[in-house]
């Protein structure tokens, strides 16, 4: 279905509603009501003005977020009444804390799926997940990859003996890192060493040496291989040994978002699975739009490897297995004091009326 068509079925859609709160409007004794009376005296068209929910979005520039980027591109917010204050954020710990503190209503696509466990588990009822994104092995989504220089023997995690390896920067990254050398028979700070750096420095370190190879999400595997900058040692390597498919992001909503404007929350988690539909149907038709939000240019946009994107109404029992073998890691590192059960975390259909 062409994105034209999507647009005309979204139209029919949304223009009830408009329809519906326009008739409200024009029933209220609002000072919009009265200007547009004293426009009809006068010969002119009566103006009726809907007032926007305004929601604030915390959200970070990557791949997985595409979703958002799509919905945002589309207008769909605007469809459905929506006014987003867009809150872009470099480091996945301060989205979720930005969430936690009360400063914005949802998480787009892309927020981290991990960290929001750890901070549910500091502080109960804060969230509700519903979408994941990532990449896995039998799905043939790229979601990350263990990048080393071009001439570079490394083969494998069992390799990197002596060796230093970057990864992205949090707890995160740094738990799946450690828990991964762990199941290869090395210690991390010892056998090897563990370099957190920001996602932008990934491929450079690579390259000039100094780290010996970097655990690093899409679309840092992508550039590498079409620059021929470095390579690939392995695709999908977290799926290898966490869980396949594997999701590192997540679409969040506070509870109290949901509690406090449930018909706003429903219509955010409505048009972020209407996004989903649009990326997922044909991704080549919206890559240009992706340069526009990361830090990609538009010839890069073209060849990054597609996320694998999970709407609300997507997920099954796969999808939730998936995330709680990765929520189970952090219990093992002794990360998270006690277990946690994904379902509890999940948005339920229920939920939304």
């Amino acid at each position: 279905m062409s994105l034209r068509s999507l647009n005309r079925r979204r139209f029919v859609k949304y223009g009830a509603l408009a329809l519906s709160a326009g008739a409200v409007a024009a029933c209220s004794s609002s000072p919009e009501k009265e200007a547009g009376a004293d426009a009809s005296a006068t010969g002119g068209s009566p103006e009726v003005i809907v007032k926007k929910e305004k929601v604030v979005a915390s959200w970070l520039p990557i791949m997985q977020t595409t979703a958002y980027y799509v919905a945002l591109e589309e207008g769909l917010f605007e469809e459905a009444g929506i006014e987003v204050e867009s809150v872009k954020f470099e480091n996945p710990n301060q989205i979720i804390e930005s969430l936690v503190s009360g400063r914005a209503d949802f998480g787009p696509p892309g927020a981290a799926a991990g960290i929001t466990v750890l901070a549910e588990a500091k502080t109960p009822g804060t969230f509700k997940v519903f979408g994941l994104q990532g990449g896995g092995i039998k799905s043939d989504f790229i979601n990350d990859g263990l990048i080393v220089k071009p001439d570079s023997t490394i083969a494998s995690f069992g390799d990197l003996k002596g060796k230093k390896v970057g990864t992205i920067p949090g707890i995160q990254w740094k738990t799946i890192l450690s828990y991964i050398l762990k199941k290869n028979g090395l210690e991390p700070g010892s056998t090897v060493t563990i370099e957190q750096m920001a996602v932008g420095l990934h491929l450079p370190s690579v390259v000039s040496g100094a780290v010996d190879a970097t655990l690093s999400l899409e679309p840092t595997g992508s550039i590498a291989e079409a620059t021929q900058q470095a390579k690939r040692a392995m695709v999908n390597p977290v799926s290898m040994f966490i869980s396949d498919p594997f999701y590192s992001g997540a679409a969040v909503l506070t509870s109290k978002f949901l509690t406090d404007r449930p018909e706003t929350a429903k219509k955010v988690v409505q048009v972020i699975d209407e996004a989903t539909k649009i990326a997922n149907q044909d991704f080549d038709k919206v890559r240009p739009i992706i340069s526009k939000y990361t830090a990609l240019e538009p010839d890069q946009a073209s060849y990054v490897a597609q996320p694998r994107l999970r709407g609300f109404n997507d997920l099954d029992a796969t999808d939730l297995d998936s995330y709680q073998k990765f929520i189970n890691v952090f219990f093992e590192e002794e990360v998270l004091e006690q277990e946690m059960v994904v379902q509890n975390l999940m948005l339920d259909k229920a939920e939304l009326g």
